[in-house]
């Protein structure tokens, strides 16, 4: 069944967009795995994926690595504290704080997806370049991640298009090696800490190379904003369902 959940993700990732995050945690927390459990291994799987993607954006030069620096300067530090305040309410406790954070970031990433399905058409873009203040927005972003394993792509995505020039490429492309950078960090913050399923890690992977590139074959024959918007439509609820849980227990 990991198998097959691995590769189901990895498929929608392909074929939405949407990140590998914010999608495995929920399912493995509805598949009984105990939240802190769940979100190091979705912390984990996503880093194993942005590994295959992220490549692909270097070697078409979509990846601006000054403005990668800069987020970087913020980012890194933000994973390692997240991370290890994760393993922290982890290990003490309270676990609703991790149902909440969980869904809140849930909900901001369905929203943020919402949003762009419905936004008009030629909405233009800040000219001025504010990158300088990128790092200091993605340490809160960076921690975020470090304990959630998730809103790295949405967050990332809306800064960059809030305070650079970058072309749409561009902000695809450096907020995937962002986001590379510090699964990676955070991952091996998680991995020290031992919360984590190594071998449903490694069965989720498996599926996940597979259903990658079966995904990414077939992303150009199927209309993925029909497929975006209702998989945003099913996160917010996921997202409203985990912050419920986190004020009712």
């Amino acid at each position: 069944m990991d198998f097959v959940i691995g590769f189901a993700i990895a498929v929608v990732i392909a074929l939405t967009g949407v990140g590998a995050g914010v999608i495995t945690a929920p399912l493995l927390i509805l598949m009984n795995v105990p939240v802190e459990i769940a979100v190091s291994t979705a912390l984990a799987y996503s880093a194993i994926v942005k590994f295959i993607v992220v490549p692909v954006q270097v070697v078409r030069k979509q990846v601006n690595y000054k403005v990668l620096g800069i987020m970087l300067l913020g980012g890194l530090p933000g994973v390692i504290l997240g991370s290890v305040m994760f393993r922290r309410v982890a290990t003490h406790g309270p676990k609703t704080a991790l149902y909440f954070v969980l869904g809140a970031i849930i909900i901001f990433t369905s929203g943020w997806h919402l949003y762009r399905h419905f936004k008009p058409a030629g909405v233009s873009r800040p000219v001025a370049d504010r990158s300088k203040w990128m790092a200091l927005i993605m340490l809160p972003i960076g921690a975020e991640v470090g304990f959630s394993s998730s809103g790295a792509g949405a967050l990332g995505t809306v800064s960059l298009l809030s305070l650079t020039n970058l072309t749409a490429t561009e902000v695809v492309g450096t907020d995937l090696a962002f986001g590379l950078a510090i699964a990676l960090v955070g991952t091996g913050v998680h991995l020290i800490g031992g919360t984590y399923d190594s071998g449903l890690l490694t069965r989720l992977a498996i599926g996940g190379v597979l259903g990658g590139i079966v995904g990414s074959g077939f992303a150009p024959k199927i209309p993925n904003r029909q497929l975006r918007f209702a998989l945003s439509l099913w996160l917010m609820v996921i997202g409203l369902q985990f912050c419920y849980q986190a004020a009712t227990k």
